[in-house]
C-alpha cells in the first residue's frame, strides 16, 4: 500500500481536523461531511485518518469484520463462537460515485439460489467498511438510490439484500465520511442529516501558510516513506491521545446544566428532529475527553454546536450555511444563568437560614442582547427598485418612477430583491428517457415499477420470477422433471424491466430587457424563476441560466448542479435595454447542443421566462420565431413562461410557445400544487398549446 499523507502534517484545517479527531474518540457522533472548494486537501485529511484509529479485534476468517468478543448470531459467516480472535488495522472503504448497488450492498447469485437452492453471497462494501470508516468523495454526485441504501444502513447499523425472496442480512455500523464541493450541488436532506458534524473549508488566504503547504507536498511528493518517517513521533503521540481519550470517554459526564444550554441551543436556531440534540451531547462529551476532562463545559457545547448546527438549520438550497455566533452565545449565556439562578432558589429553600449572598450572588440577569449579527453580512445592499427600465421605445408602458441607472451602461437598470419562492406546477419532459435517476420524468431505470421482461444482458440483478418460469415451463418434459421441481436454465432468465423517474437538464432562458423591469415584474419573475430552481433540485436536475437583453445573450451559468449558485447570478441580475429574443434562444440552442454531445442521455427542458416581445435589429420578431422552429425541429420540451401583466395583454408568449412547440403558462398558473403534463409532445401539432 502506498504511504499516506502524515495527518499531523496537514497545515491549518483546524475544524476539520478536530472533527475528524472526535469521530475517532467516539464513532456515535456519527460521521463529518466536509464542504469545500477543490483543492483543499478535504480527501488528503480524510485518508490520512485511517492509520490513526486503533486495531480492531476481528473474528478469523470472517468477511464481516465480527468482534469476537460479541459475535453476530445473524452473520452469514456464523455462527461464531466468542474467542480471542485476531488484530487487524481499522480500514477505510472508498464508495466510488458510480458505484453499482451490488458492489455497495454485495451480490447474490440468483441463478445458483434458484437452480440449486444455495445462498452464494458476496460481500459488497458496506460489509467491508463494518467497524471502519466508509468514506464517499464526491457524495453529492452519488446516485439516488445508493444514498437511500446508505440512509438506511446508517439509520439501522445493519444491511438487508433481498433478491426474489431469498434474503441476506449483516452487520454495518461505520464511520461516514463525505467530502463535496458545493458549486456541484447540494446534498439530498435526508443523507445532509445523518451526518452528525460538518465543516466547511478553504485554501488560506495567508501567503506564509500557503507557502508552507506548498513545500511539505512537494516533500511528499519526492520521498513520502521519508516525509512520513518525519512525522511518525508526532503521529505516535496523536494516536496515544486517541486511544486515551477513547479510555476516558466513558467517565464522562453531561450535567443537567449542560443539556439544558444543547437543548435551548437547538430550539434557538430551529433545527428539525431531536437528531441534533442527540449529536450535540456527543460531540460535548468527545470534546471533553479529547481535553482530558471527565466534565462538560458550556465552551465544550458551543464548539458542539458550531460543527453540529450548520448543515441541520438550512431550509432550502439557497440559505446560507452557518450560525449566528452572537445569537449562539447569547443563548449560552441566557440559560447558563437561569440554571445558576435555579440553582440558587433551590439552595435557599433547603436552607431554613440562608446565610449573606457570597461573591458573585444575586440576581439571574443575563448579559444584555447584543442583537442578531446578519448571517450573511457579504449581501450586497439592495439599490432602489426599478419601476422602469425599458428603453425609449418601451417607456410609455411604465407608470411608476424611475430608479437611478446602475453602473454598467445607458438604460441598464439595478437588479431587485426576488419574491419569496413558492410551490410550482410539475413541469415534465415527454417520452420515455434512459437517463440520470431523479424525480422529473418518465425513464428505463434500475428502480421503480416493474413493467415487463428481456433476457438478461450480462450479470442478472432483477430477476422476473413470473417471466422467468413462464419461459422454463415449456420445456420440462423434455429436461426430464421430476417430482415438484422446477428445472430452470439460464436461457430461461428473465430480467425485469423498471419504469422510475430520470433528472433533466433544465435550461432557463430569462428576458432581463427594459419591457420585464416595467411594472417592477422583475421582483415576481425572479420569484419565479428561484422557485423553478428550487424545484429543480428537489428532482436532481441540472441547471443552466442564459439572459438575454440589449443587443445580445450571455450564458450566465454553464449548465450544472448547483441550484444556489444559479439562484446567486439570479438575484445580481440587472434589467434594461431592448428584447433580443432571438439571440436567447439561439444562445440555448449552441449551449443544448454541446450538453447533447456530453451528456446524451439527459434530455433537455427549455423553460423561456419573457413577455414574448421582440426589438431591436431588422426583423426582431421574424428572428425570433425562426429561432424557435431550431428548437421545435429537434424535439426540445419547452415551457414559456408568460410575465405578461396588465389589462391589455397581448399574447406574445403564446406566440412563442407554439413556434416552440411547447405550453406556454403565466406567473399565478405556476403557482400550483404538483400537476404533470404540462409539456406536452413537441412532434404532434394538435396537441401543442392554443
Amino acid at each position: 500500500m502506498s504511504t499516506r499523507y502524515p495527518f499531523t502534517a496537514v497545515v491549518g484545517m483546524d475544524d476539520l481536523r478536530l472533527a475528524l479527531l472526535l469521530n475517532a474518540v467516539s464513532p456515535a457522533v456519527g460521521g463529518v461531511l466536509v464542504r469545500g472548494e477543490k483543492g483543499t486537501a478535504k480527501s488528503t485529511a480524510v485518508r490520512a485518518l485511517a492509520d490513526l484509529l486503533p486495531a480492531v479485534a476481528v473474528v478469523a476468517g470472517c468477511r464481516f469484520s465480527c468482534d469476537p468478543a460479541a459475535p453476530d448470531p445473524e452473520c452469514p459467516d456464523g455462527p461464531h463462537e466468542s474467542g480471542p480472535g485476531t488484530a487487524r488495522a481499522a480500514r477505510m472503504v472508498e464508495l466510488p460515485v458510480g458505484a453499482s448497488e451490488d458492489r455497495l450492498v454485495g451480490a447474490l447469485d440468483i441463478e445458483r439460489a434458484l437452480g440449486e437452492g444455495v445462498k452464494s453471497f458476496e460481500p459488497g462494501l458496506l460489509a467491508d467498511a463494518h467497524r471502519g470508516i466508509l468514506y464517499v468523495d464526491e457524495v453529492n454526485l452519488l446516485h439516488d438510490h445508493l444514498i437511500d441504501l446508505l440512509l438506511d444502513a446508517a439509520a439501522m447499523g445493519s444491511s438487508y439484500v433481498e433478491r426474489e425472496g431469498v434474503s441476506v442480512r449483516h452487520a454495518a455500523r461505520f464511520l461516514l465520511v463525505g467530502t463535496m464541493n458545493p458549486e456541484e450541488g447540494e446534498l439530498r436532506p435526508q443523507l445532509l442529516d445523518r451526518f452528525g458534524l460538518t465543516v466547511e473549508v478553504a485554501a488560506s488566504r495567508e501567503p506564509e501558510q500557503r507557502v508552507e503547504v506548498v513545500r511539505r507536498r512537494l516533500a511528499y511528493d519526492d520521498d513520502p516513506a521519508g516525509f512520513a518517517a518525519r512525522w511518525a513521533e508526532d503521529e505516535g503521540a496523536l494516536r496515544q491521545r486517541i486511544v486515551a481519550a477513547r479510555e476516558l470517554l466513558p467517565s464522562v459526564t453531561l450535567g443537567d446544566a449542560v443539556l439544558l444550554q444543547i437543548a435551548a441551543t437547538c430550539a434557538a436556531f430551529e433545527v428539525d428532529g431531536m437528531r441534533a440534540d442527540i449529536v450535540m451531547a456527543r460531540t460535548a462529551t468527545a470534546l471533553a475527553a479529547w481535553a482530558g476532562r471527565t466534565e462538560v463545559t458550556s465552551d465544550d457545547v458551543r464548539q458542539a454546536a458550531l460543527l453540529a448546527l450548520p448543515h441541520r438549520r438550512r431550509r432550502n438550497p439557497f440559505d446560507a450555511p452557518g450560525l449566528d455566533q452572537d445569537k449562539l452565545d447569547e443563548t449560552l449565556e441566557q440559560f447558563k444563568d437561569e440554571q445558576s439562578t435555579s440553582e440558587r432558589s433551590k439552595d435557599e429553600d433547603d436552607d431554613p437560614d440562608p446565610g449573606p449572598e457570597g461573591p458573585g450572588g444575586g440576581g439571574g440577569g443575563g448579559v444584555p442582547p447584543q442583537g442578531d449579527s446578519p448571517e450573511n453580512p457579504a449581501e450586497s445592499p439592495e439599490s432602489p427598485e426599478s419601476s422602469d427600465a425599458s428603453e425609449s421605445s418601451e417607456s410609455s408602458e411604465s407608470t411608476e418612477p424611475s430608479a437611478a441607472p446602475a453602473p454598467g451602461g445607458p438604460g441598464e437598470r439595478a437588479a431587485v430583491k426576488a419574491a419569496e419562492p413558492f410551490r410550482t406546477k410539475m413541469l415534465s419532459v415527454p417520452g420515455l428517457g434512459e437517463g440520470a435517476a431523479g424525480r422529473r420524468s418518465r425513464a428505463r431505470t434500475d428502480h421503480g415499477r416493474t413493467t415487463g421482461s428481456r433476457r438478461p444482458q450480462g450479470a442478472l440483478t432483477k430477476l422476473h420470477l413470473a417471466a422467468t418460469v413462464q419461459a422454463a415451463a415449456p420445456h420440462q418434459r423434455a429436461r426430464g422433471r421430476s417430482g415438484r421441481g422446477l428445472v430452470v436454465r439460464r436461457d430461461d432468465l428473465r430480467q425485469a424491466t423498471r419504469e422510475g423517474r430520470e433528472g433533466n437538464l433544465v435550461l432557463f432562458v430569462v428576458d432581463a430587457s427594459g419591457s420585464m423591469a416595467a411594472r417592477q415584474r422583475m421582483s415576481a419573475v425572479k420569484g419565479a424563476v428561484l422557485s423553478l430552481l428550487l424545484d429543480a433540485y428537489q428532482r436532481r436536475d441540472k441547471v443552466g441560466l442564459v439572459t438575454f437583453r440589449g443587443k445580445d445573450a450571455e450564458l450566465a451559468l454553464p449548465p450544472t448542479s448547483s441550484v444556489d449558485a444559479a439562484a446567486a447570478r439570479l438575484e445580481t441580475l440587472p434589467t434594461g435595454g431592448r428584447t433580443p429574443l432571438a439571440a436567447g434562444l439561439l444562445k440555448a440552442h449552441d449551449v443544448l447542443r454541446v450538453e447533447r454531445l456530453r451528456d446524451p442521455s439527459r434530455r433537455p427542458l427549455l423553460v423561456v421566462v419573457t413577455d414574448g416581445r421582440a426589438t431591436g435589429g431588422p426583423e426582431p420578431v421574424a428572428l425570433g420565431a425562426r429561432a424557435a422552429r431550431l428548437h421545435a425541429g429537434e424535439g426540445t420540451a419547452s415551457v414559456v413562461v408568460d410575465c405578461e401583466s396588465g389589462m391589455v395583454r397581448l399574447g406574445l408568449a403564446g406566440e412563442l410557445a407554439r413556434e416552440l412547440g411547447g405550453t406556454a403558462v403565466t406567473l399565478d398558473e405556476l403557482r400550483a400544487d404538483s400537476i404533470a403534463g404540462l409539456v406536452k409532445d413537441a412532434t404532434a401539432p394538435s396537441r401543442r398549446a392554443a
